[in-house]
């Protein structure tokens, strides 16, 4: 396994320089396939981490990212079938308030749930390597919110991004590249505030942005029970997980953001599981709501967070609106080694201001929802380009000959014994008066020239190994080739 890449890199600088001869190949395809930056292999340390916890190199890929925790988990499929969690990266830098993005240069780093395909995936970004969100995805686009180009990138430097070490975007981006090469069409990428846990539902309780968050609760939730990557659909403003046909229904349900939902089924056992789970938390919650846990307190002046590891590291760091910035604990950590190169021009969050006020709910950054959705169909964010559009990653594909259709690896969840759910109207989230539109910031000139070539692999502790699980789940997706990619190259950071 730990040569796998190599000698594929060795077949595919074979094919490539056999099509240069026969068919005089684009050389911006050529630059790209001799990328040192995207090319870099799964560090031998991770594939041993796999190896431990039957993974497969090329096996299907999860992201969540957690802004309060300022971490990025990277879950990976294993033989049975479920996802487990394979490592967790802290974030160098993320910007904005804890809350979704809403509009063109609010510095928000966006929450919600997102598709990754290779078209979003950037080798030559000024960033060192960066992926695009997909931001805005339907739902964003169905509440008007504005905003383009919301990476996750190196050079640990975020304006509505979430940064991360070159070191660190490198073995991320392997990891996706991998997942790309096993057949994945599309890996989930899950933002949260804050890990969804009974204590923080309590200490943000008071928080506007509540109501989103307990919707995309329910999407965590899902995955929490199921270690599945949840089926995502929207409509009437509003995220629907896991949904499948309705009993005695003709055809498959089909949603619109903008419309109202149609009849559609859960799976009985999701929902079971699911209710029993939100069920325990919110008698948890309420059990510390009455135990007097305080409200979150308001930050004054603070644009994002930074994890500790990053804070400890750098002259006067602090670690933002994440958590754990107390000036003793950050001198201790400061002697521990750093997951990647901290360049000198970070600029770590402010510290807070002096007039913390306890007790007070935070004050996140909202727009207004447009009264009405835009008349015209939304497009998802993720979807395929159009034939013409047929890059890198098609032609590779091709040419080393990967074979084989591409599905897309979210698991259909079973269609056993669904629930039907009546279509209603839904509320959308609360939010304020609508904000002036403001102009998208001044892009960074920096040239991916600039960026050092190479950086070495991450050495961090590794992740909590999975729970056992005996067989292949019923309805997870196969690991299979595939030799239908589609291209990754747009204007990106």
């Amino acid at each position: 396994m730990i040569y796998r890449s190599l000698v594929r890199a060795l077949i595919t600088s074979a094919a490539l320089a056999a099509g240069v001869l026969l068919t005089g190949c684009n050389s911006d395809e050529i630059s790209l396939a001799t990328n040192a930056k995207a090319n870099q292999p799964v560090p031998p340390k991770l594939i041993a981490d796999m190896t431990a916890k039957d993974m497969d190199l090329n096996s299907p890929i999860l992201v969540r990212l957690f802004k309060q925790e300022a971490e990025l988990e990277v879950w990976k499929q294993d033989r049975s079938g479920r996802f487990a969690l394979l490592k967790t990266y802290p974030i160098c830098r993320w910007s904005g308030d804890l809350g979704p993005k809403v509009r063109e240069g609010d510095r928000q780093a966006p929450e919600g749930f997102y598709n990754i395909s290779p078209a979003q995936m950037n080798p030559q970004s000024a960033y060192y390597l960066s992926f695009n969100t997909g931001y805005p995805n339907a739902f964003d686009k169905a509440l008007g919110r504005s905003g383009s180009q919301l990476m996750v990138h190196g050079d640990c430097s975020s304006r509505g991004c979430y940064a991360m070490t070159d070191e660190q975007i490198a073995e991320i981006y392997s990891l996706g590249r991998e997942s790309f090469f096993g057949g994945q069409r599309a890996f989930q990428l899950q933002a949260y505030p804050f890990k969804m846990t009974p204590i923080n539902m309590a200490k943000h309780r008071s928080n506007p942005n509540m109501p989103f968050w307990k919707m995309i609760k329910e999407g965590y939730d899902h995955f929490e029970v199921t270690r599945q990557e949840p089926k995502v659909d929207f409509c009437e403003r509003k995220y629907v997980f896991d949904a499948i046909k309705a009993p005695n229904a003709t055809r498959e349900p089909v949603f619109d953001a903008s419309a109202k939902c149609p009849a559609y089924a859960i799976p009985e056992e999701v929902a079971d599981a699911v209710r029993e789970k939100q069920q325990a938390d919110a008698t948890e919650t309420a059990k510390l709501i009455s135990k007097g846990t305080p409200v979150a307190r308001v930050n004054t002046g603070i644009d994002g967070g930074m994890n500790k590891v990053f804070a400890a590291r750098v002259p006067d760091g602090n670690t933002g609106l994440s958590e754990g910035g107390d000036g003793q604990g950050l001198s201790l950590l400061s002697l521990a080694r750093a997951p990647g190169t901290i360049p000198s021009h970070v600029n770590p969050p402010r510290a807070p201001s002096d007039n913390l006020l306890l007790g007070a709910p935070e004050e996140p950054k909202l727009a207004a929802v447009p009264a009405a959705p835009a008349p015209a169909p939304t497009r998802v964010a993720n979807a395929a380009p159009n034939a013409q559009n047929d890059g890198f990653f098609s032609s590779l594909a091709r040419k080393v000959g990967l074979g084989g259709s591409a599905d897309a690896t979210a698991s259909t969840p079973p269609p056993a014994k669904p629930k039907v759910i009546e279509a209603k109207r839904a509320e959308p989230p609360r939010a304020e008066a609508a904000a002036p539109k403001t102009s998208a910031p001044k892009p960074d000139t920096k040239q991916a020239a600039s960026r050092p070539p190479l950086k070495p692999s991450v050495s961090d502790t590794p992740a909590a190994a999975p729970a056992p699980a005996a067989s292949q789940v019923a309805g997870s997706a196969p690991i299979i080739s595939s030799n239908s990619f589609d291209s990754r190259f747009g204007a990106m950071k």
